[in-house]
């Protein structure tokens, strides 16, 4: 029995030992399985990584390239816009090679009816085309009535600009027929009238060369008028060439100064006659400051020259200084009302003050010199809006003149001693560009012998701006 039980007992063992390697190959292939299968969805997800990663490198490339592409139209299109624009001529004019040229002015009918107390002024003459105090006639002749009609005042200008080495040039050029020199036009025919040039000038930086209103004159104060000036008394007018500069101080502060072509209107004592010398040596020095603001405009200029006579073996010259002042102050927010003022005293400055109303200095044959002359001269002007379109303008004006004690009154009858005029006008813009106006001036000159002459005038105006 016993003998049995080591039989089985070994069979047993010999079976165990049988099946456990079999069992253990069998647990260890399902562990390979299970790892070659996860080692397979490894490969599988790096696999799909890689091709993410490749397309996503692609996609980035792509977009790369299209930005770049994107780029490069953005910059071609910016190129072809500059060059449409440089090509394009501006809203407002057009171009010549690289010159902006824009064009402007104004159309203007004047007519006018006249009343001359002593006398009467030729036609054609400048008396008859607008307001000069002296041509008022003071001989005590009969009275006359004029009628006149004219467009000689139509104004044309070009404003040119052009960039120079990154340096903005402009320059500017005005016309019109008012004073043109030469034969005129006959008014029983055909009323042709000759080109002037009234100013033409260039301007690089600071700097100003060419023709245009005399640095002491103040345009400011000029009234609204339907003639040519208004306030002729007064008025600093003087168109010349110059070379100017000017230099802003500080806010709305600007300094001008300049050079300008110079030329003495003297007259020989016992003669009124003005006579232009063109013997002067010396420029004409002129400054003027200027303040621009919310209240209006101020303005301070002063004038240095000298007065020069060489002809006919006389040599004598005399020393010329001026001051005048003057501005436009707002009375209301929206800059349609305001006052304008200007007061001009000086030595020896007649040619710049009331077109030349009094000469610069008297020649004295006897002492062989040059006398003073001084003038005084005001304005005050005020333009009031009553109506949308609709203003009032009141007008007065006046200058006196000074001669040197040293000269006698008897040959000094007939020299202009003072004169004055007060006008008042309404103006009317229907539309924009068009203005409609219609104006009475009262005016007196008087000469040296006590003579006077007065001026009652009518007038209407017409003008088209563009």
């Amino acid at each position: 029995m016993q003998r049995r039980n080591k039989t089985c007992l070994a069979q047993l063992l010999v079976a165990t030992a049988l099946v456990t390697p079999a069992t253990a190959f069998a647990q260890s292939t399902a562990r390979e399985a299970q790892l070659e299968a996860r080692l397979d969805r490894l490969e599988a997800e790096m696999q799909q990584l890689r091709g993410e990663l490749v397309n996503a490198r692609t996609e980035q490339a792509q977009t790369a390239a299209a930005l770049q592409a994107a780029t490069a139209k953005s910059d071609e299109a910016a190129t072809k816009i500059a060059t449409l624009e440089k090509k394009s001529p501006p809203a407002d004019g057009f171009r010549v090679g690289n010159t902006t040229v824009k064009l402007g002015g104004f159309i203007k009918l004047s007519a006018t009816s006249s009343r001359f107390s002593d006398g009467e002024v030729p036609t054609n003459s400048l008396g008859r085309d607008f307001y000069l105090p002296q041509s008022i006639p003071v001989s005590g002749g009969k009275a006359s009535r004029v009628q006149d009609f004219s467009a000689k005042q139509s104004r044309f200008w070009l404003n040119l600009g052009t960039d120079v080495a990154g340096q903005n040039v402009k320059g500017y050029l005005e016309v019109d027929f008012q004073t043109s020199p030469g034969t005129q036009g006959s008014q029983r025919t055909t009323n042709g009238y000759n080109l002037a040039l009234r100013r033409a000038y260039l301007q690089v930086g600071h700097f100003t060369f060419g023709q245009d209103w005399t640095t002491f004159q103040y345009t400011g104060a000029l009234p609204e008028t339907t003639d040519f000036l208004g306030a002729t008394e007064d008025t600093v007018f003087v168109r010349q060439p110059l070379i100017r500069y000017s230099m802003p101080v500080s806010n709305g502060l600007t300094l001008h100064a300049a050079v300008e072509n110079p030329e003495s209107g003297t007259s020989t004592l016992g003669s009124p006659v003005l006579i232009e010398n063109g013997d002067d040596r010396m420029p004409d020095v002129t400054a003027r400051l200027a303040y621009t603001g919310n209240i209006g405009e101020l303005s301070l200029a002063g004038l240095a020259r000298e007065v020069r006579v060489e002809n006919a073996g006389i040599s004598a010259k005399n020393f010329g200084w001026g001051i005048s002042g003057g501005g436009k102050i707002y009375l209301n927010d929206e800059k349609t009302s305001d006052l304008r003022f200007m007061a001009t005293y000086g030595s020896n400055i007649g040619r710049y003050v009331g077109l030349n109303f009094a000469p610069d200095s008297v020649y004295d044959p006897v002492s062989g010199k040059l006398a003073d002359v001084r003038n005084f001269a005001a304005l005050a002007a005020a333009r009031i809006a009553i109506a949308k379109g609709l203003r009032v303008n009141l007008i007065g004006s006046y200058q006196s003149v000074n001669y040197a004690g040293s000269l006698p009154a008897v040959s000094l009858a007939g020299y202009n001693r003072k004169a004055w005029s007060g006008a008042a006008n309404l103006f009317w813009t229907p539309v924009p560009s068009i203005d409609l106006g219609i104006e009475y001036r009262h005016a007196e000159r008087e000469v040296v012998d006590g003579a006077k002459g007065q001026l009652d005038r009518v007038e209407f105006a017409a003008k088209y701006s563009f």
